[in-house]
């Protein structure tokens, strides 16, 4: 369990600190300082524009082709390199910083498999709306197309699943590139951006000035909305007698959470929150309803079944939301507010589209719903909001504990939540522990829950969180990972050490590819192919002397009793990482369920009990749910009897 103790410390920055992003920066009068041109390299000229743009931390591993920026960025006081050990973790944990801060992450590599290695970050911050820019080298300008050593057509490659990216041809492009990269990357729908730079053009002599003036034609991102389709938006409002605020991640990016706030309270309209908006409404809120999609609990996905109006905003219509597309919402108008155009309609028809920002949205339908009350119109949701707390109370959130003396996942998860608390930064991976994570934590604030929800990447915790503790020093996170996923980027662990990064993961160590399995369960007949890691069986590996291998401290639990003393032992390290290895039994399942390709009226809330929210008669008999509920209760205390008999 030894480690040296002497490390550099991250840079100071208070989370959610007001300071404009990076991109903004170098647009906004305040921020542009002026630069006389002076002749530089082009690897100066990338460093150089970097500082301007306020760029503190950059991840990232030196190689041939970008080896040139390497030498002026040991100079610089401004920005800090993090040596990450693959290039998918100097992505993620781009990702991680960015998800966390506001700020655009950035992440450099090599080129050809070092730039490659970036492929899935880029396409998991594209996917999720994260700003990140990657700066990559390329081979020089005469070798391009020759199949040189390490050549790849990174921005071929790249393009389906960037934003933007660039292929720099003039040294003189490469502040104006940058900053364009940059504002690419935080404006309208944010997204990656990469910025592939051969190495002879590193190398050359060019001129640096600043600020450089941006040529970005076509590219108008709209933020604010249009008037008119606001107040038909209040109008349908005011008409609607089941609305629901369906909201996204959007609402994160926009930073309008206080805006959201304050429209629910106004209204008394049900929020519920996807799994990209957990913590954009703070889950002790009487108005929130909860996560909804395919384990979202019943009360989130009964409400937008049943609802009459979807007041959506910035979220995409995903399909872990709707499960069968047709069938959700069947009775709902649709308003749908995103700053992507291309979004709205993409999935649902809308009937009220609205084009914006949504925090300028949020606040002028603010102004036209007070001007409706104004004149004597009321919200009255009474009924519907009955129906829901009903249902509420019917099939709360909650879970099985084990039978066989195991530990139970959701239990070490509600744990951590409940001593890390609300300010804490938690980091899934992705399987059965992220969507217990998304569960059983209860969030307050935005940006307090990092996950990869559309590319759903495994590998993303250790190094996303590694980027999130660096964004945000003083604040505690965690990353709740799985053993499978453990397994694919638990080196960046040395990083942390190495770098005075004392992140915590609780390893959720089921021994098997756990929602892999589930499924398996569920639709194969429990034919259990390939899903056995063998670290319970064979302990191969041993986590806990993995982690000291690593730099960190490693601890082992497999009693409920050890589990809080454990993650408040953790909580006292913070002169390196700490890994607590939460051996858990294999059988545990995440419910609510709803299953893949089947409509949200057939969700189940536990294996063998479907709630009945639709029009069957049997929903309007309470003894119907629970009988049901007593059935499966007595079934598992026969379960444990027979298994202390044996």
């Amino acid at each position: 369990m030894s480690a040296p103790t002497a490390r550099p410390q991250p840079s100071p920055r208070k989370p959610g600190s007001a300071t404009p992003t990076p991109a903004a920066a170098a647009t906004q009068p305040a921020n542009r300082r002026q630069v006389a041109p002076e002749r530089v390299t082009g690897a100066q000229s990338v460093v150089r524009a970097l500082e301007e743009l306020e760029v503190d931390t950059v991840f990232g591993i030196p190689g041939g082709a970008i080896l040139p920026v390497y030498d002026p960025l040991f100079d610089s006081r401004r920005v800090r390199h993090v040596l990450v050990r693959h290039e998918q973790g100097a992505g993620h944990a781009a990702t991680g910083y960015a998800q966390a801060t506001g700020k655009v992450g950035v992440c450099m590599a090599t080129s050809g498999p070092g730039a490659t290695n970036l492929v899935t970050p880029l396409a998991d911050a594209q996917m999720d709306s994260v700003p990140v820019v990657a700066i990559t080298g390329q081979v020089g300008r005469p070798l391009i197309g020759t199949d040189a050593f390490q050549e790849a057509d990174i921005s071929g490659i790249t393009m389906p699943i960037t934003k933007h990216n660039f292929l720099v041809t003039d040294g003189a492009d490469i502040p104006r590139i940058l900053a364009e990269a940059f504002y690419l990357a935080s404006s309208g729908r944010p997204g990656a951006v990469l910025v592939d730079i051969p190495k002879d053009i590193l190398q050359a002599q060019t001129t640096f000035s600043w600020p450089p003036e941006m040529h970005l034609p076509g590219y108008r991102p709209v933020t604010k909305p249009h008037g008119k389709q606001v107040r038909e938006a209040a109008r349908l409002i005011a008409d609607a007698k089941n609305p629901v605020l369906y909201v996204g991640g959007g609402v994160i990016k926009a930073e309008a959470s206080a805006e959201l706030l304050e429209l629910a309270e106004l209204t008394g309209i049900p929020v519920v929150t996807t799994l990209m908006a957990r913590g954009a409404f703070p889950d002790s809120h009487n108005l929130h309803c909860g996560m909804p999609g395919m384990h979202g609990n019943v009360a989130a996905v009964a409400a937008l079944q049943k609802s009459d109006l979807l007041v959506t905003l910035g979220a995409r219509f995903d399909d872990r939301v709707t499960g069968q597309l047709d069938s959700f919402a069947p009775d709902a108008k649709v308003i749908h507010a995103d700053i992507d155009p291309a979004e709205i309609g993409k999935n649902r028809h809308a009937d009220v589209p609205i084009v914006g920002d949504c925090k300028e949205v949020i606040v002028e339908l603010l102004e036209a719903i007070r001007a409706d009350l104004a004149t004597g119109t009321k919200l009255d949701y009474s009924a519907w909001w009955a129906y829901l707390d009903d249902i509420r109370r019917t099939y709360p959130l909650s879970y099985d504990r084990p039978t066989d003396d195991t530990l139970s996942p959701q239990y070490v998860i509600q744990a951590v939540g409940k001593l890390a608390g609300p300010d804490a930064i938690y980091c899934a991976g992705v399987g059965q522990h992220q969507m217990w994570a998304a569960q059983f934590v209860d969030y307050e604030k935005p940006r307090t829950w990092l996950n990869s929800g559309g590319l759903g990447t495994m590998g993303y915790a250790v190094p996303a969180a590694l980027g999130a503790k660096m964004g945000c020093p003083d604040t505690e996170v965690w990353a709740i990972d799985g053993d499978g996923c453990f397994q694919m980027t638990n080196q960046e662990l040395a990083t942390c050490a190495v770098e005075g990064v004392p992140i915590k993961v609780a390893l959720i160590n089921n021994g098997n590819l756990g929602m892999v399995r589930q499924w398996q369960t569920l639709f194969y007949e429990e034919r259990y192919s390939n899903t056995d890691l063998a670290t319970h069986s064979l302990r191969i590996p041993d986590f806990v002397k993995l982690a000291e291998a690593l730099g960190c401290v490693g601890i082992r639990v497999e009693r409920e009793e050890d589990v809080e003393p454990a993650i408040r032992r953790a909580q006292e390290i913070n002169d390196r990482p700490v890994v607590i290895d939460f051996i858990v039994g294999k059988d545990a399942q995440v419910w609510p369920m709803v299953a893949a390709g089947t409509s949200n009226d057939e969700i189940m809330a536990a294996r063998d009990i479907r709630p009945l929210f639709d029009d069957d008669a049997a929903a309007d008999d309470p003894a119907v749910i629970h009988e049901t509920i007593d059935a499966l209760e007595a079934r598992s205390e026969n379960a444990a009897a027979e298994e202390e008999t044996k």
